[in-house]
């Protein structure tokens, strides 16, 4: 199976407002995808298609090859881990509690609870009552949760929100080494550094459509200006255009020892977005 996801045509419309307007998209098996988008464009309304939670109006949608008509099935249920603003936990129990019984709900070895929660940073914290923890933490929670059954494909809706930039790294590694053995990632973020480092493809939506669809260095190139960015040691700083014409400038600085620092203009995934949405993320 080439595709761990694959969406032609799809619409959700609700009453008279269309939230999905015809998209289509594959997410590749074995890569982590982000799909980015300001609030209200329809990304949660097309993940909850995507897990089963909504129906779509218009359009077919396969995820591991199942069609969207048997989300509900155990076949599905096994396979899919899920991260999202509706995920939830027992707060009167501890870490290992709550993690003990979601082994029971889908049949993982308990042995698998001490793999997750050396994947999400909280082996040591494992007897704390979900209650008394703070919010990062219970993400991090909601994640090893996520990832108890060892699915081939997990949606994150914001996975690392609330995290300290320590464990966010963790998590970032723990992600790619679980993608690495194969587990398929569908990654809502709105952290564009994140997307960058972490995503395969990334895609744009906006107004319930997509706009543009790509790895995060083709989109970084195909909206660059290539221009050169020169700065001296006098602390000028120079825009050059990357043209023939230009050539006799960069060589003049560079034998005369004048550049400090020179880089082709590559803008961020955020100033792509902007540029393509006219947002930012929110």
């Amino acid at each position: 199976m080439e595709n761990a996801i694959e969406v032609k045509g799809m619409q959700k419309i609700f009453g008279e407002h269309t939230a999905i307007n015809k998209v289509s998209f594959n997410v590749k098996q074995g890569e982590i995808f982000g799909f980015l988008g300001p609030s209200g464009s329809g990304k949660t309304t097309t993940v909850k298609v995507l897990t089963g939670e909504l129906k779509q109006t218009v359009g077919d949608v396969k995820v591991l090859g199942i069609d969207s008509e048997n989300f509900g099935s155990s076949a599905f249920k096994s396979q899919v881990g899920i991260l999202s603003d509706n995920s939830s936990l027992y707060e009167r129990l501890t870490i290992y509690d709550n993690l003990k019984l979601f082994c029971k709900l889908y049949g993982a070895p308990l042995k698998q609870i001490d793999v997750v929660l050396r994947e999400v940073n909280l082996h040591d914290e494992r007897s704390k009552i979900v209650s008394t923890l703070s919010k990062g933490m219970k993400q991090r929670v909601l994640l090893a949760k996520a990832l108890i059954h060892n699915p081939k494909l997990v949606f994150l809706d914001e996975p690392t929100s609330a995290l300290d930039p320590g464990n966010m790294a963790h998590i970032h590694r723990g992600l790619q080494k679980l993608n690495e053995a194969g587990t398929t990632i569908f990654l809502t973020t709105h952290n564009m550094e994140e997307a960058t480092e972490l995503c395969d493809r990334v895609a744009f939506l906006h107004n319930g459509e997509l706009q543009e669809l790509d790895s995060p260095n083709s989109l970084r190139y195909k909206y660059s200006t290539h221009a050169f960015h020169v700065e001296t040691f006098k602390g000028n700083r120079l825009v050059i255009d990357n043209q023939p014409d230009q050539a006799d400038q960069i060589r003049d600085l560079i034998a005369n020892g004048e550049i400090k620092a020179m880089h082709t203009d590559n803008p961020t995934l955020g100033q792509i977005f902007l540029k393509v949405t006219g947002k930012e993320l929110e």
